[in-house]
């Protein structure tokens, strides 16, 4: 099958992201990943050059993010703009589509700050219970 009929036969299909062929099963990996997750929620502050967006992503190594914004672009939900300066200058941003996923994804980061005192506590009680009694 050519890659032109593969498209066709995903296009026909209707979006299922729990079949396993489905494509947005893709683009959810990249979406919901740590680094596709905290790419998008630091873009959704505004755009950003590469170097300020890793400052921002604490932790997140210039290749995975390079990747990651590779694949968000890929997507569709990253835009990367090259200026023609000396040197380079490039800035990411999100598309709209990446602003409308990168809002429910803040949403829900600000739902789990919100309740991370529940979350140590539930933690702590469940530890509690699985640690072995001398």
């Amino acid at each position: 099958m050519s890659t032109m009929q593969e498209r066709t036969a995903e296009q026909d299909l209707p979006y299922d992201v729990f079949s396993r062929a489905c494509p947005s099963r893709g683009t959810l990996e990249h979406v919901t990943g740590r680094w596709g997750a905290l790419t998008l929620g630091a873009l959704h502050e505004g755009s950003l050059r590469f170097n300020e967006l890793r400052r921002r992503v604490d932790g997140v190594s210039e290749k995975m993010l390079a990747q990651t914004l590779h694949a968000l672009e890929r997507d569709g939900l990253v835009h990367r703009e090259a200026q023609p300066t000396n040197p380079p200058r490039v800035d990411y941003e999100l598309t709209p589509l990446g602003r409308e996923v990168a809002e429910r994804l803040k949403a829900l980061i600000q739902c789990l700050e919100g309740r991370m005192d529940e979350v140590l506590a539930s933690r702590e009680r469940y530890d509690a219970q699985r640690m072995p009694t001398p």
